[in-house]
Parts: C-alpha cells; sequence; structure tokens
C-alpha cells in the first residue's frame, strides 16, 4: 500500500510524462532468497499496474564493488557472484512477462460508449484506438447525436454498434450510450480522444480492487497537432483534473470517465440541461452528494486533441461560461459570492495560470538532513488570485472609467496607475505563463518559439473574455439575484414557531435549507465557530444570516427561536465607501458633472446591496414560515 500511493503521488508530480521507477529489489542475506523473490514479485507487479514505463531491479548479481573494495555483507543479486540463479530471477521474469497485468484476472464487462456530433474528423482515429484495445471483454457504442456529416459512414467502417438519434446534446447522448450497454462497466471518451492500449485494464484493475463508483484518468494532448493546438494545450480552460488525494478525485473530466452502471442507474444517468459541457461536473457532484467515492487512475490515459485554432478554442471557452452559469443555477452551494466553483482539491494538468506572488521552496530538512528534497509552494493569497478571475477584466474597466473622468475632475488622475497596476497584473500573469509553457516537436528556433509564447499569453488574456462572455449571455454575471424577487425591508427581525413533533436542531436547518434550495438561493453553512447557522445570498452584494436556538419544553415541545438580519458584503460596503467619498470630493470641488456620474454609482451599489439583502431576507422569512412551520 505505501509503495502503491508513493507511485500514484510520483504520477501526478510527473503530469504527462512517463514514469519510470529507478531502483527496486531486496537484500536475500539478510531475508533469504525467497522472501527476495516474494518481495520482487510484488515489487514489480505493482510498479506495473501503477502505470510505470517500466523499473531496474537492483541488482542483476550480487557481486558488487565500492570505492574499489568488494562488498560482502549484502546479496541484491538475481544470480550470486558465481552468475547462478537465485529464485528471485525466474519470479522477476513472470512479473515483466505478464506487465501490466496477469491474463488470468477475472475481467469485468465494460461498455465503451463515443457520443458524436459531427466528428468526421477525428472519429475515425478514436475507434482506431478501440480496436487496438488489450482488453478480453468489451463492446463499443457509438450514439450518432443527429450528425449532419460523413460521421455514421465512417462508423460502419468499424465492428461497433451504431445509434443514431436526433440532436439532443452530449447527456441525451451520454444517457442513450449507458442504456444501451450491456457491461457492468460504462466508459466514456470523446470523440476527439484515443486510448492508450492498456486503458480498460488500469481502469477495470482499478474497480476491482476498491469501492469506487467512478473512476478517471489523464488526457494527454497528442504530438503532430500544430502549432496552435500546442499552445491551447498550455493555455487555461483545458479538460482538467480535480484530486482530493493522489488517487480521490473531486472532478474527472468527460473525455475519459469510467461508471459503475448500477451508481448511474442510481441517480438517473446525466442531466440532459448540459448540451454541451458542464455534464461531468454535475455527475461528479452527485455521486458524491450520495457519499460515494470517485477514484482517479493515473495510467488510464487517454490522448485527447485539443482545439486547433484561436476562434474554435474561443467558441469552447464561451461554451464553458455558459456551462459554469448552468452549474450555478443547479448547485448554488459550490459557487462563492461572484459566481466561481469552490474546488476543494488540487487542480491538476497543462495551462494553470501562473500566480502572481507564489512563492517555491525547498524542503530541505533540519540541518539539510532530508534525503529527498522536495519541492512546496505557499498558498496563494486571495489579493494575488483576483487577476485570474473574469470579473477582474471588469476591475479593469471600473479603473479605466475613472481614469476618463480625470478629463471631468483633475484629481481622479490618480486611478491612472491603479487601472495600469490592474491591466499590468493581468498581462505580466499571461507572460510568465506562457514563458512556462512546454512546447513538443523538438528543438525550435528562439523566433519560432517567441511566436509560440506570444499567442499562448494572448489565449491567458483571451480565455478569462471568453468565459466572462459566456457566463454573461446565462445569466452569471454579478447583477443576479437568487430566490424570490419580493422584498422584506433589510433590518434585524426575530421569530419563534411552536413544533408539537420533537426534532433534532440539525433535522431542523436541514428543513429550512432544504426550502431555501428549493427557492433557488445560493446557502452557506456556518462553522463551528461562526455565530450564526445559515447565511442567504442574495446575490454578490447582499445576503442575510440566521440564528437559532431551541428551548425544550417536554414531552416533544419545542419553541424555536429564530433570529435573521442583512448582511453586506465587504467588496459592495468598500465600493460605496469609495464611490460616496470621491461623490462628496468632486461637490466640494464644485466638478458637479463628475459628482453626478460618481453619486449615481454610490446611490446604485447602495440601492443595490439593499435590493439583494431584502431579497435574501424574504427567502428566509418563507423558508421558516412555509418550509420550516409547515414540514411534516
Amino acid at each position: 500500500q505505501t509503495l502503491e500511493a508513493y507511485l500514484a503521488r510520483m504520477h501526478n508530480l510527473a503530469g504527462d510524462r512517463p514514469l519510470l521507477m529507478a531502483e527496486i529489489g531486496l537484500d536475500s542475506r539478510r531475508n533469504g532468497v525467497d522472501m527476495q523473490a516474494r518481495a520482487l514479485d510484488w515489487q514489480v507487479r505493482s510498479t506495473m499496474a501503477a502505470g510505470c514505463a517500466g523499473a531496474f531491479v537492483f541488482a542483476w548479481t550480487d557481486e558488487w564493488h565500492r570505492g574499489g573494495d568488494d562488498i560482502e555483507d549484502w546479496d541484491f543479486g538475481l544470480t550470486t557472484r558465481a552468475r547462478q540463479s537465485k529464485p528471485a530471477l525466474a519470479t522477476v521474469s513472470a512479473a515483466f512477462g505478464e506487465a501490466p497485468f496477469p491474463r488470468t484476472l477475472n475481467w469485468p464487462r465494460v461498455s465503451v460508449i463515443v457520443c458524436t456530433c459531427n466528428g468526421s474528423r477525428t472519429i475515425r482515429g478514436t475507434l482506431t484506438g478501440l480496436q487496438e484495445l488489450d482488453y478480453p471483454n468489451f463492446e463499443t457504442i457509438v450514439v450518432n447525436d443527429g450528425s449532419t456529416d460523413s460521421t455514421p459512414d465512417i462508423v460502419r467502417e468499424f465492428p461497433v454498434r451504431l445509434i443514431t438519434t436526433e440532436n439532443q446534446g452530449l447527456s441525451a447522448a451520454r444517457n442513450t450510450g449507458w442504456q444501451a450497454a450491456t457491461g457492468e462497466i460504462v466508459v466514456y471518451i470523446d470523440d476527439d480522444a484515443h486510448p492508450d492500449p492498456h486503458w480498460l485494464m488500469y481502469l477495470a484493475a482499478m474497480f476491482l480492487k476498491t469501492d469506487h463508483v467512478s473512476l478517471g484518468g489523464p488526457n494527454v494532448a497528442p504530438p503532430g497537432d500544430g502549432d496552435i493546438a500546442e499552445c491551447v494545450v498550455n493555455a487555461p480552460g483545458g479538460p482538467v483534473h480535480v484530486l482530493l488525494s493522489d488517487e480521490i478525485a473531486e472532478h474527472i473530466p468527460g473525455c475519459n470517465m469510467a461508471f459503475r452502471k448500477s451508481a448511474l442507474e442510481a441517480i438517473g444517468g446525466f442531466d440532459p440541461n448540459f448540451r454541451a459541457a458542464g455534464d461531468d461536473v454535475d455527475v461528479c457532484w452527485r455521486l458524491q452528494q450520495r457519499g460515494w467515492t470517485i477514484g482517479f487512475s493515473p495510467a488510464a490515459l487517454v490522448w485527447h486533441h485539443r482545439r486547433n485554432s484561436v476562434r474554435a478554442y474561443w467558441k469552447q471557452q464561451q461554451g464553458y461560461g455558459k456551462a459554469e452559469a448552468l452549474l450555478e443555477r443547479k448547485w448554488p452551494e459550490k459557487y462563492n459570492a461572484i459566481g466561481h466553483i469552490k474546488w476543494s482539491g488540487q487542480l491538476y494538468g497543462r495551462g494553470l495560470t501562473r500566480i502572481l506572488g507564489r512563492v517555491q521552496r525547498v524542503y530541505h530538512g533540519p540541518w539539510g538532513s532530508s534525503p529527498f528534497q522536495s519541492l512546496h509552494e505557499t498558498p496563494p493569497s486571495l489579493l494575488s488570485v483576483l487577476p485570474t478571475m473574469p470579473e477582474w477584466y471588469l476591475v479593469i474597466l471600473a479603473l479605466g472609467g475613472l481614469s476618463g473622468l480625470a478629463f471631468l475632475w483633475p484629481k481622479l488622475i490618480w486611478a491612472l496607475p491603479l487601472f495600469a497596476l490592474a491591466a499590468g497584473a493581468t498581462l505580466m500573469q499571461a507572460m510568465l505563463s506562457a514563458a512556462d509553457a512546454v512546447f513538443s516537436g523538438g528543438k525550435r528556433s528562439w523566433l519560432s518559439l517567441l511566436k509560440l509564447r506570444a499567442l499562448t499569453a494572448l489565449l491567458h488574456l483571451l480565455q478569462p473574455l471568453a468565459r466572462l462572455y459566456g457566463r454573461a449571455r446565462h445569466g452569471l454575471t454579478a447583477l443576479r439575484v437568487r430566490g424570490p424577487r419580493s422584498l422584506t425591508l433589510p433590518f434585524p427581525r426575530s421569530s419563534t414557531i411552536w413544533s408539537l413533533k420533537w426534532r433534532a436542531p440539525e433535522k431542523a436547518l436541514e428543513i429550512i435549507s432544504n426550502s431555501l434550495r428549493r427557492e433557488g438561493v445560493a446557502l452557506l453553512i456556518g462553522g463551528d465557530y461562526d455565530r450564526w447557522e445559515l447565511e442567504a445570498r442574495g446575490g454578490t452584494l447582499g445576503a442575510a444570516r440566521l440564528f437559532m436556538t431551541v428551548e425544550e419544553h417536554g414531552n416533544g415541545k419545542q419553541l424555536f427561536r429564530f433570529r435573521r438580519w442583512p448582511r453586506f458584503s465587504t467588496a459592495g460596503v468598500v465600493a460605496l465607501g469609495v464611490f460616496t467619498c470621491l461623490s462628496i470630493g468632486a461637490a466640494l470641488d464644485q466638478c458637479w458633472l463628475a459628482y453626478d456620474i460618481l453619486a449615481l454609482a454610490s446611490l446604485g451599489f447602495l440601492a443595490r446591496m439593499l435590493y439583494e439583502s431584502a431579497c435574501a431576507m424574504t427567502a428566509l422569512q418563507r423558508a421558516l414560515e412555509h418550509g420550516f412551520k409547515d414540514a411534516p
């Protein structure tokens, strides 16, 4: 178990590079030749089953020298000093010969599903790769989701099941696939990807030895797709996996994901509202909501083509922005106040934006005693993460607007350096991220590398804009309001509710929370040290909090006391204060046009904060009066 955990860590650190185990073995002088053979057997098999490219066994012979002297007090060899074979030689030969897995395993039936819509450009490579899989018991199902090109004709060239439907979107196609599957394991691969020959073996082997209901693996861009695709590989917004540990995932991309069919049946499959993207995130969250786990096999590799034009990349990122809006509507508690996913795990993959101010440190150990000195990164601060968010462009726009008002009120010229600093931070991040990019294809001239890095930097600048545009088009904006639009004056309020049926406090809060979620309200649950139980968000700038206490009156009777009060976001209060002070300054200088503009902005922030908090107060009131009071 220790070796397998170590290898999983090494795989995740290696990323898309092959991993070679440098040295395994055991001293037969102290442990015996039979113990040496048994240890090498599981060491070799574990190393190969983990997906390593290979391993060095230490050593071929017991004869060993160091510093010109014979080493005679250890015997690590597969042969003796006289070159006579030890039991470990046959064991190692058999283990390498059966790599990565013994053929005698009882492999489960697997259904590989390819969902496609007008995928004629790449699906031939996908199906060719599936024909070359080294797995004894699988079927391939292609779901043609209303293609209008030559996709069906290409699919008929291969011995696969073809199911043609009207165009209903990706999730509906995925549902059609698993419902037609005959395997107990359902595996999905995109029509622009092709698998490693042992892909199914690694997935099935992990299903056999774990209780995970779902598994994923890495997706790596194949070489030879062109320079633009190389830049897209190094740009943000790609299909990356999110890991809670080296072997437990929070999210796996849809281009390489596998499920126990029974788990998909239990949750009702994929949500058809996600027609192009976001379905993989949604299904992962729904599985985890049931208390199930998602595993990650770093050896279950697929090669996944990236977009090979800037226009295609822009369109893809817009689609992801739409998916974020749909996800936030369904899972508001998974998002923060400004609409960003709150991942619990670590993102892995290429193209991640370089965080400004992120410091790397080498762990040396006390007095430099650590034998393997690893590299650690300090966690990023909130200020350093802000320029990575799409909404940062709105901050740049606001500072640019203030700088423009300097023509009306010269004292606002101080906003110009802030505008330059905000825009410069984004530009610097893009340039540093591009400088870290790694391009395949051998040695390149400095001019070629400069062009590639310039395009990569441009993609780092375009990606947040595309996401912001896609999100805004589908309702995920800073001005969105969650829950009821009716208003309750945002003042602190108290109320009591008698209950003739005893409820645990946790159950009471669960009833209130479920009622708020049905209203579409985004929720925060108070922690162990918070003086509140729930926070209902009316929007980005305003919310309301609820505090509850219970009086026990015997015979199952309870008196629930509630207190709720409005809360304004720190960002909203700061913005309100800044614009109020600026408007006062403009009035004192008698710059009335600038005053009018700044005062309107200040009043706009105040009105919005009051409106959002009033909506949140209404949501809490309804949850208490109808959700909790009327609960059975």
